[in-house]
C-alpha cells in the first residue's frame, strides 16, 4: 500500500500544476499563518513556523522573501534530514514601523524537488507603548541559580494609564513592578521579572502579558527568553544515523559538556549495533565518536544512549538514537516514512 502511494505521490508532482505539486511541502508545516495581535514599540516578537522533514529524501531549503519590511523571516535550519525539524523565524520589526501590519513570507525549497510555500502574520504595533529592553532575556542560567531581569515599559500620550495585573502560564515566573512614575503625557513602570531557582531545565520560550485599564488595549505582551542548563549537556540530544542499507556501518559524534572536567565512566545502550569511543581523561568537553553498523534485518532502529559520569550531582544523561535499516537505501523516491 505504501509503495502504491508513492508512486501516486511522484505521478502527481510530476505531472501537476505548481499549485498542487507544491502540497507535499506543505504538509512538512505545522501552521502556516500567525496573527501577534496588538505588541508594543521595541517589543521583541517572533514566531517560529515549524516544519519536519516527512520524508526519507534530505531536505534543502533555499531561500525565503518578505512581502514586506515589517517582517524579516529567517532560515533556522537549511538541510533536514528524515524527522528532522527546523524553522523559519518571523521577526516583527516592531521598532521601524508601527499600525496595522501584514506580510507574506515565501519559502523556496530546491530539493528534493523545487517548490514554494507560503506563510503569513499580521499584528498592530502601537507606537505609544515602549518596552526597554524589547524582552525579557535570562540568557544560559545554571539549574538551580535563580536570577532576575528588569524592563522598563513606558505608556506615551496619556497619564491615567494603569497596569492592573501581570498573567503568564509559567510558574517559574515571579514579577514586581514599581508605583507607575505619572509625568506629562507619559506613565513608566519598572518591572522586576525573576526566574525561580526551582525551574527544570530546558528553553524559555514564553510571555507576560501585561493587563491594562485601556479599552483600546487591554492586554500587552511580552517575550520571556533564556535556557537554563543542566550540569550536563548531550549533543545532538537526538543522534539520527541516517537510513542505510543493512551491514553499512556510519560514524557520527556526541558532544558532552559540563562547566568543569569530568571523566566519563560508561555510555551503554541496549541496541549492541553501536559502538563508543571513550577516553578517561578529565575534560570539560567530551567528543565521543558513535559507531553504528546496521544489523542484517530491515527495520527502525530507535534506541536509548545512557552516559554515565564522574559529576557529584546531575552527573547522568541521555540521548535517543534513531534510524531505519532498509534495502536499496538512498534512492531518490520522496516516500513519506512512519514513525
Amino acid at each position: 500500500m505504501i509503495r502504491k502511494f508513492c508512486l501516486t505521490l511522484l505521478v502527481l508532482i510530476a505531472a501537476t500544476s505548481p499549485a498542487s505539486a507544491k502540497e507535499w511541502a506543505q504538509k512538512m508545516f505545522s501552521a502556516k499563518t500567525h496573527d501577534f495581535g496588538h505588541v508594543a514599540r521595541g517589543a521583541k516578537t517572533e514566531f517560529a513556523f515549524e516544519l519536519q522533514n516527512l520524508y526519507e529524501e534530505d531536505v534543502h531549503i533555499a531561500a525565503v522573501r518578505t512581502s514586506c519590511g515589517c517582517t524579516t523571516p529567517t532560515i533556522t535550519k537549511e538541510w533536514l534530514k528524515t524527522w528532522e525539524k527546523g524553522s523559519i523565524l518571523a521577526t516583527f520589526n516592531t521598532r521601524s514601523f508601527q499600525g496595522d501590519r501584514k506580510a507574506t513570507i515565501t519559502v523556496v525549497i530546491d530539493k528534493p524537488y523545487y517548490a514554494e510555500v507560503q506563510l503569513n502574520v499580521s499584528g498592530y504595533i502601537h507606537a505609544d507603548v515602549d518596552f526597554q529592553p524589547g524582552s525579557v532575556n535570562f540568557g544560559e542560567v545554571p539549574e538551580g541559580e535563580p536570577l532576575e531581569q528588569r524592563v522598563t515599559v513606558t505608556r506615551n500620550g496619556v497619564t491615567n494609564w494603569t497596569i492592573t495585573d501581570v498573567q503568564s502560564a509559567n510558574e517559574n515566573l515571579e514579577v514586581e513592578l514599581s508605583e507607575p512614575m505619572r509625568q506629562a503625557g507619559r506613565v513608566t513602570y519598572q518591572m522586576v521579572v525573576r526566574l525561580k531557582d526551582s525551574t527544570p531545565a530546558g528553553y524559555i520560550q514564553d510571555s507576560l502579558m501585561l493587563v491594562t485599564n485601556d479599552r483600546n488595549l487591554p492586554q500587552v505582551p511580552i517575550a520571556v527568553e533564556g535556557r537554563v542548563v543542566p550540569p550536563l549537556t548531550v549533543s545532538p540530544s537526538s543522534l539520527f544515523v541516517g537510513e542505510v542499507a543493512p551491514g553499512q556501518t556510519v560514524t557520527k559524534q556526541l558532544v558532552i559538556r559540563a562547566k568543569s572536567p569530568f571523566r566519563i565512566i560508561n555510555i551503554a545502550c541496549e541496541d549492541g549495533a553501536f559502538q563508543f569511543k571513550v577516553s578517561d581523561q578529565a575534560r570539560a568537553v567530551h567528543l565521543i565518536p558513535v559507531v553504528f553498523t546496521a544489523p542484517a534485518s530491515p527495520g527502525e532502529i530507535k534506541s536509548t544512549i545512557e552516559i554515565q559520569t564522574d559529576l557529584p550531582s546531575g552527573g547522568v544523561a541521555t540521548c535517543m538514537a534513531r534510524g531505519n535499516v532498509k534495502e536499496g537505501a538512498g534512492q531518490i523516491s520522496l516516500k513519506p516514512v512512519t514513525k
